[in-house]
């Protein structure tokens, strides 16, 4: 009786979202186009687009090749590397629903971030907002690595977090107020986490963990970076 009780009390805890179809498209196509692999990207194009004049040392040339670079790899070397671990059958799903199957893409990631930070560093004639923002990308894989350990931390839920508050923070290096591009930015991070509870890939406490999580770990980068 007590084993079925507990049963049942552990069912209830658990959020189902029993969306209709549309809405739930709709919450797809929202976790695709701000997938966590593309935060990086989004970023570099808004601070190339709203602050051009921070790359005046490059040629048109040049901020496509960092672009480029960018997306390569932040994006898209992490997700071929997913793609490689499904097709040697190391994981179940490219959609990575298992914790266990987390850890390993949790790695490759956080190398890529990591090397994408260290170049940052190299490269002078960069927007030093970058720098912070990509040690704290890097920051907030080793902490959903830590984290998977104990609970599904919502990954989207880190990178919505991390490109929200690095927006804030850009605004408060250029002593600049970007109200419109901040409200774009919530709506989205906002639409991305309720996202991930119409599909009921997360809890609610995932969700408001990777928050946390990427809120967090992007305040320690710009105080290590501009601060410390």
């Amino acid at each position: 009786m007590d084993t079925l009780m507990s049963a049942e009390n552990e069912a209830a805890a658990v959020e189902v979202y029993n969306a209709p179809q549309p809405v739930r498209l709709l919450a797809k196509l929202f976790s695709y186009l701000l997938h966590p692999l593309f935060i990086p990207t989004y970023f570099f194009l808004w601070v190339m687009f709203r602050f051009p004049y921070e790359f005046a040392g490059m040629d048109e040339h040049t901020m496509n090749v960092r672009l480029l670079g960018t997306f390569w790899t932040t994006a898209f070397f992490p997700a071929f590397a997913v793609f490689l671990l499904w097709r040697l059958k190391f994981i179940s799903s490219i959609m990575l629903r298992i914790q266990k199957e987390r850890i390993v893409p949790y790695v490759i990631t956080m190398f890529f971030y990591w090397w994408m930070w260290y170049l940052s560093k190299n490269f002078k004639d960069q927007p030093s907002v970058l720098k912070f923002f990509y040690l704290g990308i890097f920051l907030t894989t080793v902490a959903g690595l830590i984290f998977n350990n104990f609970v599904k931390i919502s990954m989207h839920a880190m990178g919505m977090a991390g490109i929200l508050v690095g927006v804030i923070l850009t605004c408060f290096v250029y002593q600049t107020h970007q109200g419109l591009d901040l409200s774009v930015v919530i709506i989205a991070t906002g639409a991305v986490c309720t996202s991930r509870l119409i599909l009921n890939d997360h809890s609610t406490g995932e969700v408001w963990l990777g928050l946390f999580a990427g809120i967090f770990c992007q305040l320690i980068a710009y105080f290590f970076t501009f601060i410390w």
